[in-house]
């Protein structure tokens, strides 16, 4: 009887126990697409019949199907048991099954001026033989062009949206706008052709959108897609500025005529600051770019990045941007914002254009005058006046009891004594919380003004935030000068001048100090990011939704606000390439990428070497191959030009090869070359302990009968050479392979164990096109 009960409750007990398991959301990839002519209905019949082999009926296999990737990503997303999951992993046509890494982040009036690009004044850090208005003109301000932005949505209303003048929508166009929550078929335009959201798999984690924290549409709440969208394509609008005269200016993106389609996979988590900004869900985003690469854009900005950088079988970002380069849709993405610790950049594969953030020649001067009569120049775009000089304390001296001593000096919330800060200025130190809410935080506890001194990690970047009181940031060494002051006096006393704009300031660009860094991890012979672009307080469109802090102290509203990242950064890099498409219609991905690598600048306003926040050389692990300069990408001379099939044989070796075999027709070869012979326009030796030999082929864009000369500044303790050193063509568009041998050499004796850099040229008459090395020595 005993028994008999027992096994009757273990017939109830097991499926609960079953039912109880948790799920996860799995990204089910087949592969390279071969469905052919086959209905979009019979693909997702296919994908519920794998479903189905681990599910006890159709119902539970539909019921678990989030997305059906059926355009031109070949897979879906279901909600699985690990078990489920592990049954689907062994089964034939399949190439892997991986859980969703989930929680992707979301990572003007001058910048465009700054490269020469613009329509007024001709000031450029450097005399460049095309004019900005040339070259605009000449790529037709990137007319029909269509840019797909992957972010948090758009704020339509901005006047940097509006279609009036254009012409109307291409008939390429095939996508649609979707219609949600305070959005619909009206707010698309001329200008905005296309619009649609995604929210399955944060729904799945999260469940419905809350109304007060976001549109279920594709309304941007936020304010980063917005700005985002509006910096790689908005509109020329005059008379700009922020926070009551900052930046006062032209408003413009890079390809002010190319059209937009915004794909909205980004949402505000639940319960959290606005400020920690938003997450985006695997699945989520690989539908959006399943859609936009249907749809018909020709170039997608993607300011989206990973904690950690993720092999490309399991970087639903690059399987897209791969399925992107087979149609010849460049991807254009940020590096990330995890500087300055190496090895951190997102986005590492070379189908995409990777794009780290610098500065640009403009600063926002807000000084702090102490007591003794010493002015250290901060910044702040805060516009609140102090009238006379009050107490300066250092945040750390009016803590409450209990505050960790290592935090003590970063006026986290709730930390700081009104008794003791009371008609005070606080310094708080740069590090753990948000920047604004340090002000806020001197604010609640009765402070008069606020002084943010940067950590040794930011050195000289500044990034200028409107404060809710009188502030200003000061660099490292003025964050030391400072506390030296309170330290030397009994009585320290200052005021804090409000901020003011300040043009062609110098040194500019240098690196900011959040911008990801090399080396690439995932295939270390891969040189990342490749590029480096204006990120730091750039002014674009906002949403009108969000406070310029994202705070929910701060009830401000505005139509642009000064932001940065390299979410900044990576859609100048889409404008500048939308022109680049707009004139060069027939150039491959490849051919932008190498422009725009080949032709950047690796010296700064002073023609100095570009530095970093600290003020120390910058390296390729920062900026790639330099400072984008589109106007001479429009005429590289020599292209490093690589084709679908290329990245493909690439991955036979960067692997797994099953990515590229199980799908495809093309084969590995038995022994396929090394990834350093990607026909890239840069490389990185991660182990020079030989000789080491790489192949390249250039291709002549320039003038028919030209000859080019092999130069070389080796790092370190390397000797580069390349054979043949000269080439000679004769007419446009051939093509000429070179090796080049790269050795180590040991007198004289060179610091080990560590990367060095250098370049390599083809050096023309007409032309320089410059390639960077990274090589370390074992």
């Amino acid at each position: 009887m005993k028994n008999t009960l027992f096994c009757f409750l273990l017939l109830i007990v097991v499926p609960i126990l079953a039912s109880s398991v948790e799920k996860k959301v799995y990204i089910v990839y087949l592969g390279l697409h071969n469905n052919g002519e086959k209905a979009l209905h019979e693909i997702e019949k296919t994908h519920i019949s794998y479903l189905l082999s681990v599910k006890e009926s159709e119902e539970d296999a539909k019921s678990s199907l989030l997305y059906s990737y059926k355009h031109s990503i070949n897979g879906f997303a279901a909600k699985l048991t690990p078990d489920e999951a592990s049954k689907l992993s062994g089964m034939d046509g399949l190439l892997s099954v991986f859980p969703s890494h989930g929680k992707h982040s979301v990572q003007t009036t001058r910048s465009w001026e700054f490269v020469g690009l613009d329509e007024g004044d001709s000031y450029s850090w450097e005399k460049l033989k095309m004019g900005g208005e040339d070259l605009l003109s000449k790529a037709k301000h990137g007319k029909n062009v269509i840019i797909g932005v992957m972010d948090s949505g758009l704020w339509p209303e901005s006047p940097s949206f509006s279609d009036q003048g254009m012409d109307p929508t291409p008939k390429s166009w095939k996508g649609i706008c979707q219609g949600g929550v305070a959005f619909n078929s009206s707010n698309c335009n001329k200008k905005i052709i296309g619009a649609r959201y995604y929210v399955k798999g944060f729904q799945n984690a999260y469940g419905p959108v809350n109304a007060t924290e976001d549109y279920l549409s594709p309304r941007d709440m936020d304010g980063h897609g917005t700005h985002t969208a509006s910096t790689a394509a908005g509109r020329q609008v005059s008379d700009v500025a922020a926070f009551g005269g900052f930046a006062k200016g032209t408003a413009s993106g890079g390809a002010p005529l190319a059209r937009l389609a915004i794909y909205k996979a980004c949402w505000a988590i639940p319960n959290q600051p606005k400020a920690d900004g938003n997450t985006c869900f695997d699945e989520d985003m690989l539908a959006a770019l399943d859609d936009a690469i249907a749809d018909g854009v020709h170039i997608l900005s993607v300011s989206i990045g990973t904690a950690k950088p993720l092999p490309f079988e399991h970087d639903v970002i690059g399987l897209a941007a791969l399925e992107a380069a087979k149609r010849n849709i460049l991807v254009v993405c940020s590096a990330g914002n995890s500087g300055p610790a190496p090895g951190t950049l997102s986005n590492p594969a070379p189908w995409i254009i990777t794009v780290g953030a610098s500065s640009l020649d403009r600063a926002f001067f807000a000084p702090v005058k102490l007591g003794n009569g010493l002015k250290l120049i901060g910044q702040s775009v805060t516009p609140y006046n102090m009238k006379k000089m009050s107490p300066l304390v250092y945040a750390g001296d009016v803590v409450v009891p209990g505050v960790p001593l290592n935090v003590t000096g970063q006026c986290l919330p709730g930390s700081l004594d009104p008794n003791k800060v009371k008609g005070k200025i606080v310094v708080c130190t740069r590090g753990a919380g948000l920047r604004v809410g340090k002000g806020l935080e001197v604010k609640r506890a009765g402070g008069v003004g606020f002084v943010l001194a940067n950590a040794k990690a930011n050195g000289d970047e500044i990034a200028c935030d409107a404060h809710l009181l009188p502030a200003t940031t000061l660099t490292y060494d003025s964050g030391i000068k400072i506390l030296e002051y309170i330290n030397s006096t009994k009585n320290p006393m200052a005021v804090v001048s409000p901020g003011r704009t300040v043009l062609k300031y110098k040194p500019a660009p240098f690196m900011a100090g959040f911008t990801s860094r090399g080396p690439n991890v995932v295939d270390p012979n891969i040189l990342k990011p490749d590029i480096t672009a204006p990120g730091l307080n750039i002014l674009a469109a906002w949403s009108e939704a969000s406070s310029p802090s994202k705070l929910p102290e701060d009830k401000r509203s505005v139509k642009y606000n000064i932001y940065s990242g390299t979410s900044m950064s990576c859609p100048h890099v889409s404008g500048a390439a939308a022109l680049l498409k707009a004139i060069h219609p027939d150039w491959s991905i490849a051919a932008i990428k190498s422009a725009l690598m080949t032709t950047a600048a690796i010296t700064n306003s002073l023609g100095r070497a570009i530095t970093d926040a600290g003020g120390n050389n910058a390296t390729p692990f920062q900026f790639g191959a330099g400072h984008f300069r589109p106007i001479k990408a429009v005429d590289p001379g020599l292209i490093y030009d690589t084709s679908y099939d290329d990245y493909l044989l690439y991955l036979c070796t960067a692997g797994p090869k099953s990515l590229i075999e199980l799908s495809s027709t093309f084969k590995c070869p038995p022994n396929p070359p090394s990834t350093l012979n990607l026909n890239y326009p840069s490389f990185a030796i991660p182990n020079l302990n030989t000789t080491v030999t790489i192949t390249r082929t250039v291709t002549n864009i320039g003038r028919p009968k030209s000859t080019y000369f092999f130069s070389a500044k080796p790092p370190p303790g390397v000797r580069v050479k390349a054979s043949p050193s000269i080439l000679q063509f004769k007419r446009i568009g051939e093509k000429l392979s070179f090796n080049i041998t790269v050795s180590p050499i040991n007198d004289p004796p060179v610091k080990k164990s560590e990367y060095g850099f250098g370049w390599y040229s083809w050096d023309g008459r007409y032309y320089h096109v410059r390639s960077p090395m990274a090589v370390y020595l074992p």
